[in-house]
């Protein structure tokens, strides 16, 4: 029989999780009450998506404003730049407080304008007619306000960035640069606060003459019995948990989904794969924001979805070497043509047009769409027939 459905997601809804939890007993038996209630017909490749956020909670792995300035002042001994933090009451906010603690001055350079992120601190348009060049110019706070404004608002949250890291950090001068050995003039240790492009950054630091180089990933990344750790992020990936506390990013991730996958394919008799996922990599197209401030989408995940897709582009086949031919006939060279691909495709015209992303990153993304940010209450996805093609019955 024909199959007519091909890619369907479920949001699975769970009880609130606590610290302390068995978090795959309470994912297993959710994911198998939602199959039985829904009449879901369980198959093989099935995916399970679990938010970063579920495991992280029962882990405790949660720190205070006060952890992180306890770690910076041990790791800086007087004054220090702060390069590239992400425009995020959510995100910077709380780590920004913790180093403001730490009672070292703050030199913060921030990038324009937009923060690696897409977070915008000025309208582009009002930039351009200032004459700036934003590849070599320099700008104080003085000369920012003389330029954009006494208030400047982020268009989505209602927010002026600046004065929010002023408040938070009444002990920092606020500069603008995308040069990030620019904040070289005013201290030579530094602490590199971007995501994406930390390790380049901080060798440029290092080869220009810069003394202590650490990144957001080396706070709070030793082990520790006081407070939470995440070995290979430190405190990239967290998010505000309370007025003095953030929820850290996940760690040992990999047991936990190797676990689910087996609970899971015991219980039903099929091969399910796991991932942990967090924001997914997608860009607003009218705020500008990329969507992904966690440093990667999925920090652990079962094999099964290693690698990239490789698939035909079905319209550029369809408007080419079988242009002309008959639907039915069409149907079935195509179905033929699918079946006989090969695994690697890189590069060949008939993939033209598809999406160059890691599997992970792709299902992260749907999953963190599907879950959404606020009361959906659905942190588990079941996502099936994403590996299935037009072949396929």
């Amino acid at each position: 029989m024909k199959r007519n459905v091909g890619t369907t997601v479920r949001g699975i809804r769970l009880p609130i999780v606590k610290k302390g939890d068995d978090l795959v007993d309470v994912v297993f038996q959710s994911v198998k009450d939602a199959v039985e209630s829904e009449n879901i017909q369980v198959r093989d490749k099935d995916v399970i998506c679990v938010t970063e956020s579920l495991v992280a909670r029962s882990q405790g792995n949660y720190a205070t404003c006060d952890d992180i300035a306890k770690d910076v002042a041990e790791k800086f001994e007087d004054s220090f730049g702060v390069v590239f933090p992400i425009l995020s009451r959510n995100r910077f906010s709380p780590i920004l407080k913790g180093l403001a603690k730490s009672g070292r001055k703050l030199h913060i350079l921030l990038s324009f304008p937009s923060d690696e992120v897409g977070n915008h601190l000025m309208d582009v348009h009002q930039l351009y007619g200032t004459g700036i060049n934003p590849y070599r110019d320099i700008l104080t706070e003085t000369e920012y306000r003389k330029l954009f404004g006494e208030e400047v608002k982020h268009e989505f949250t209602g927010i002026d960035y600046v004065n929010l890291y002023k408040e938070l950090a009444p002990n920092s001068e606020i500069y603008f640069s995308n040069d990030p050995c620019s904040i070289l003039s005013y201290t030579k240790d530094v602490l590199v606060a971007s995501i994406h492009t930390r390790e380049l950054i901080k060798r440029r630091l290092k080869d220009n003459g810069a003394n202590l180089v650490y990144g957001l990933d080396d706070i709070l990344s030793e082990p520790s019995d006081e407070h939470g750790y995440n070995r290979e992020y430190g405190v990239l990936g967290s998010n505000l948990a309370g007025p003095e506390s953030m929820k850290l990013f996940p760690r040992d991730g990999q047991a936990f989904v190797d676990e689910l996958q087996k609970r899971l394919n015991e219980h039903f008799g099929k091969h399910i794969e796991v991932m942990i996922y967090g924001d997914g990599a997608f860009k607003d197209p009218i705020g500008k924001i990329w969507e992904l401030a966690d440093p990667v989408v999925s920090p652990a995940y079962t094999s099964g979805l290693e690698g990239t897709p490789s698939e035909l582009k079905m319209k550029y086949l369809a408007d080419t070497e079988l242009k002309g031919l008959e639907p039915d006939e069409m149907q079935k060279v195509l179905i033929n043509r699918i079946q006989e691909k090969d695994e690697d495709l890189l590069g060949k015209d008939e993939t033209l047009g598809t999406t160059p992303r890691r599997i992970t990153d792709l299902l992260g993304s749907l999953a963190d769409l599907t879950s959404g940010s606020g009361d959906k209450g659905t942190p588990v996805v079941m996502i099936q027939g994403y590996f299935d093609n037009y072949s396929h019955n």
